[in-house]
């Protein structure tokens, strides 16, 4: 029990390597273009509204099935 404690590495090694990761993921991204963002606003809008349209179906189902 003793070994798997001594194993686990430290708060400041495991805060370190959070940080590598996120300055690497950093370096990776860039900022989309008009068209890309676009996009992105419409596929989002559109899962909103599907998840709002199922949760309302969800809902009057369960209503009327109350009654």
């Amino acid at each position: 029990m003793d070994n798997e404690a001594s194993t686990k590495p430290s708060i400041k090694q495991r805060f370190s390597s959070f940080i590598i990761e996120c300055k690497r993921v950093w370096q990776v991204t860039k900022k989309p273009n008009k068209e890309e963002l676009k996009v992105i606003l419409k596929v989002t809008g559109i899962g909103i509204l599907l998840m709002g349209l199922i949760g309302f179906i969800i809902n009057m189902a369960w209503q009327l099935g109350l009654k």
